[in-house]
């Protein structure tokens, strides 16, 4: 069986190679590597978050059985360009990049990799919440350009701790259930916002889950954890943001669709906003003329939250799992189009 290695330079062609290899016997695996993150992802050919063209992956994957990748642009035209493909395993938390439609017209499987940058990413939401209470990216550079904060010492201006602190996620997923535990390692206490989590689970797990309404305003600290679509998109927008407690922090490692950034830059300098510390974007990169380069108490990186070496193994350890039940003829553990 042919299978098509179709990586980036995050989960290389070689890392999806060598992990297809200890799955099956005498694999024949060609190559493709993809441009991202070098060149950010976009939409292509109709799907959502991708790299590289349709001419690309058509071309690379000729007579191919499976195809495994993070990235590759799984169109309408690609899969009536390639009658013999009948898998394709993304690496990521949701086959954003795949029309499932056109996939499923044409009887192919599509399975994904959910939990396999969750420590990763609630690791880096811890991250962002310390550094934004503790100003710790503002203090750095005041310090580097030869100025000594002391002033932050004082009372007005000190930063607030974790421990004994509100802080409320808007989602329970993988992400969000090891955020809560390491929260509560801290001496926070986590409220959670999501319609389809178990009450009963959660409070087995210590935290209380309330609707969103009730959360935001007794949230000293908001972390987004929740996939985006249709129902929440922008599900932070003027009139949600409007009933977080003054000075509160905001946290989004989740997706950027999420929150209506055009608030933002004056919520900040007011003070109605305490600070915000972003991981993603409505558009990625963010224009150089984006107000929030402007305003205070902001944190910015891009879009890194799931980057690590880990992450990356993970991925291409369960997507090629997946082509090994697929080659043994057992069922798909991760099927998004069943």
């Amino acid at each position: 069986m042919r299978v098509l290695a179709a990586g980036d330079h995050f989960v290389g062609p070689e890392l999806l190679d060598a992990a297809l290899r200890r799955e099956l016997d005498a694999p024949e695996i060609t190559s493709l590597e993809l441009p991202w993150p070098v060149e950010p992802f976009g939409p292509v050919g109709g799907v959502e978050e991708a790299s590289g063209t349709e001419e690309q992956l058509i071309e690379a994957l000729g007579d191919a059985r499976a195809c495994v990748t993070q990235m590759a642009p799984f169109t309408g035209r690609v899969f009536a360009a390639a009658p013999e493909l009948k898998l394709v395993a993304v690496g990521r938390g949701g086959p954003v990049n795949v029309d499932l439609t056109a996939a499923t017209r044409a009887g192919v499987a599509v399975t994904y990799a959910p939990g396999r940058n969750a420590a990763a990413a609630a690791e880096y939401a811890i991250g962002m919440m310390l550094a934004a209470l503790r100003r710790i990216p503002a203090s750095d550079i005041e310090l580097k350009h030869g100025r000594w904060r002391g002033d932050l010492y004082a009372y007005p201006e000190a930063g607030v701790e974790l421990d004994g602190t509100t802080v409320g996620l808007v989602g329970y997923g993988a992400i969000g259930r090891i955020v809560a535990r390491v929260l509560r390692a801290f001496g926070a206490t986590v409220l959670v916002a999501d319609p389809y989590a178990d009450p009963d689970e959660l409070a087995r797990e210590g935290v209380e889950l309330l609707s969103l309404t009730e959360l935001l305003p007794r949230s000293t600290v908001v972390s987004l954890h929740a996939r985006l679509t249709p129902e929440t998109k922008q599900l932070l927008n003027a009139d949600t943001l409007a009933l977080l407690p003054h000075g509160a922090v905001l946290v989004n490692t989740a997706r950027g669709g999420l929150l209506d950034y055009a608030p933002l830059p004056e919520m900040l300098r007011s003070g109605r906003l305490g600070a915000l510390a972003l991981d993603v974007y409505d558009i990625e990169p963010p224009p150089p003329d984006w107000a929030l380069h402007r305003a205070p108490n902001v944190i910015t990186t891009p879009h890194l939250a799931g980057a690590t070496r880990q992450t990356a193994h993970r991925a291409a350890d369960i997507v090629a799992a997946e082509v090994g039940r697929f080659a043994r003829g057992e069922p798909l553990a991760h099927l998004a189009n069943p």
